[in-house]
């Protein structure tokens, strides 16, 4: 049968648009396809070497999105068996050691294809930060034999280092404004905007040997050794940041119960900050070897001093007082205490690591009034150590510490930094903040890794591009435009 133009034509079109439809199909299954398949991951595994513990934690975020905002996720969050590594100083090599089981979690975590360029890191802080000043040598072998057990590891080792202060404020400042997705914004018209500068959360962290403050004031600072300056995606920050090196937790404990064997009149210490009925014997050798505790032990108390507890928050109150120097501060609204500089408080806070542990204890993460807060820690205080040991068997050793903690944490954030009843609601009391631990690991990754880009990424960045990052700190402790941190000088 012969065609007619008119038919031969009417077949052609058909056939295209046949032709159409299949490519068209074709084009959407694989669009649909490539948003099925999993996106190619990376890693990155920070070890947190604290004074009293040390963690591990293992980051993930998608290959394709580098140097976006908020992508990482916490895949993996691991506390190594016993004490921090400065706890090793007569050992070093079990400081290497110990680190093995959680090393053993991390591999199991990341695939053994992506391995060898997967950084790890290990950053020291406090602990390691006293160490270093009483003995050398010590925290040098130490270092030593972190870095033989990592480096062994199948994974790309880039250092151990010892964070200073100031490093390990302004890095947990990054840390939860980058989760919180508050330093850059993404506009419908397709532009990075930098968000309104009121709305960056300051930073309150508590260690076990110092504690740190963190935030963008509201005028300009006026010491240049508290001040961190970043440029994050286009935008320059400059923040105030202080260290506070033996009034972490457990160094304030130290300071407070020396301090009590020193005014004590007989061979037994009341101690006002430990509830009433507890007695114990507590070896004055560790306390004194500490070098937050200046004075040498008494020559007539004997090396087993017996304690009891009074349960008097009052009391305790004005014991911790004695740790401060508020005098040195009279009369001036840009002074924190001990004649250290502060710019007056300014928006919301977020207070984590032994500032979240002794309130969670104490059922206060909640957003209570300070009002609240105050009378629940006092009625704590209160309570006579059998009924508080019958309560939480769970919590020793350090359920008598918890009555001081909470009194410190009060003292610190109401006299010290200058927080008020007004002001209290600022600060939120959290252990993570966006899925993530909250702490200075994710920040110091991100500077090591280069994954918060100094300039404001293209609309669509290149798959694999690499745009660094300028992490600079003005003050002490690091010269202007350097990073804040680089490869570990303890690096094998």
């Amino acid at each position: 049968m012969k065609l007619t133009g008119k038919t031969q034509v009417l077949t052609a079109l058909l056939g295209a648009t046949a032709a159409l439809a299949v490519t068209a199909l074709v084009l959407t299954l694989v669009e649909a396809i490539s948003v099925l398949l999993p996106t190619d991951s990376k890693f990155g595994i920070v070890f947190d070497a604290g004074s009293s513990h040390t963690s591990l934690f293992v980051y993930r975020w998608p290959a394709d999105k580098e140097n976006d905002t908020g992508v990482v996720s916490q895949a993996l969050a691991c506390q190594v068996k016993g004490p921090g590594i400065s706890s090793y100083a007569s050992d070093p090599a079990q400081a290497g050691e110990s680190l093995r089981g959680c090393l053993e979690e991390a591999l199991a975590v990341v695939p053994e294809a992506q391995q060898q360029r997967t950084p790890v890191f290990l950053g020291a802080t406090a602990g390691m930060r006293l160490l270093s000043q009483k003995n050398s040598s010590q925290a040098e072998h130490i270092f030593a034999a972190v870095a033989q057990v990592l480096g062994q590891a199948p994974l790309a080792f880039w250092g151990a280092e010892l964070l200073s202060g100031q490093d390990e404020g302004a890095l947990g400042w990054i840390t939860i404004n980058y989760v919180l997705g508050l330093l850059v914004k993404y506009s419908f018209s397709g532009e990075w905007i930098r968000p309104p500068e009121g709305t960056l959360v300051g930073a309150l962290d508590m260690g076990g040997a110092s504690t740190q403050i963190t935030f963008v004031p509201r005028g300009p600072i006026r010491d240049e050794s508290a001040q961190a300056s970043f440029r994050l995606y286009g935008f320059e920050h400059r923040v105030y940041t202080h260290s506070y090196p033996c009034f972490g937790r457990d160094q304030m404990l130290n300071r407070l119960l020396a301090r009590l064997v020193q005014s004590s009149p007989a061979p037994r210490v009341r101690h006002p900050c430990y509830h009433s009925g507890y007695v114990d014997s507590l070896s004055l050798a560790p306390l004194y070897e500490s070098p937050c505790v200046q004075a040498a032990p008494p020559p007539d108390f004997p090396p087993s001093l017996p304690v009891e507890g009074t349960g008097n928050p009052g009391a305790c109150v004005s014991a911790i007082r004695e740790l401060f120097n508020f005098p040195s501060c009279h009369g001036r609204e840009d002074c924190a205490f001990n004649g250290v500089y502060q710019p007056p408080v300014r928006g919301q806070f977020y207070a984590f690591s032994n500032f979240y542990h002794t309130f969670h204890f104490l059922n206060l993460t909640a957003g209570q009034p300070l009002a609240t807060v105050n009378a629940t820690v006092w009625e704590f205080c209160q309570k006579p150590w059998k009924l508080v040991e019958a309560a939480w068997p769970e919590q020793q050793p350090w359920l008598r510490d918890h009555c001081a903690s909470g009194l410190y944490i009060l003292t610190l954030l109401l006299e010290g930094y200058g927080f008020s009843e007004e002001t209290w609601s600022s600060i939120a009391f959290r252990k993570q903040a966006g899925g993530a631990d909250i702490g200075w690991t994710l920040g110091y990754m991100l500077n090591l890794t280069n994954m918060i880009p100094a300039e404001a990424p293209a609309r669509s960045p290149p798959r694999g591009s690499s745009v660094g990052s300028d992490l600079s700190y003005s003050g002490q402790g690091g010269r202007a435009g350097a990073p804040i941190l680089a490869p570990g000088r303890w690096a094998v």
